[in-house]
């Protein structure tokens, strides 16, 4: 079996989570088994390998698993971009609309600024929402956002279509 193909097989359905009508994409027995995680982690920032990237940031929560180990092996700092009151410091944010709801985002002002190449790390694109805000808030910093790599994408979404003008890499379709 292709190694990509048994990652998908990793990923759970669980039906109507959070909330009726939403068919949700569970990581957790991926990133349970060291080999998958490991696997989902090298071939989620291969694209990436040799671009000129001075910061990973990762959405709360999930984007922080694969963001700070795509920060770590690619040798840069990672930024956490959180719900509203988690950071003690002064923040910048941005708030947005979910398929199921709204939210906001928040980051240190000194988390990234001009001259920094980021490149933004989620486990999941569904609508897009989440990734074109998170784009906004690094871009409000200063920073360039130079990239997007998703471990899973929902092409029904279409989310892609909203992060027109930036690479997008997504390991696992469905």
């Amino acid at each position: 079996m292709n190694p990509v193909a048994a990652l998908k097989a990793k990923i759970r359905d669980i039906p109507d989570f959070p909330k009726p009508g939403i068919l949700f994409k569970d990581i957790t027995p991926l990133v349970k088994d060291p080999a998958s995680l490991r696997l989902a982690v090298h071939h989620l920032l291969h694209p990436f390998l040799g671009r000129d990237i001075t910061a990973v940031a990762g959405m709360e929560a999930r984007g922080f698993i694969f963001g700070s180990l795509v920060a770590w092996e690619l040798g840069v700092g990672f930024v956490p971009l959180r719900k509203p009151g988690k950071l003690p410091y002064n923040v910048q944010s941005v708030s947005y609309d979910l398929e199921y709801g709204s939210a906001s985002l928040e980051a240190h002002i000194d988390a990234v600024g001009p001259g920094d190449k980021v490149l933004l790390i989620d486990d999941l694109l569904a609508t897009g929402g989440t990734a074109q805000a998170s784009c906004g808030l690094i871009e409000s910093l200063g920073a360039e956002v130079v990239a997007l790599g998703f471990v899973v994408e929902l092409e029904a979404l279409c989310g892609r279509e909203r992060l027109a003008g930036y690479p997008v890499h997504s390991l696992l379709k469905f």
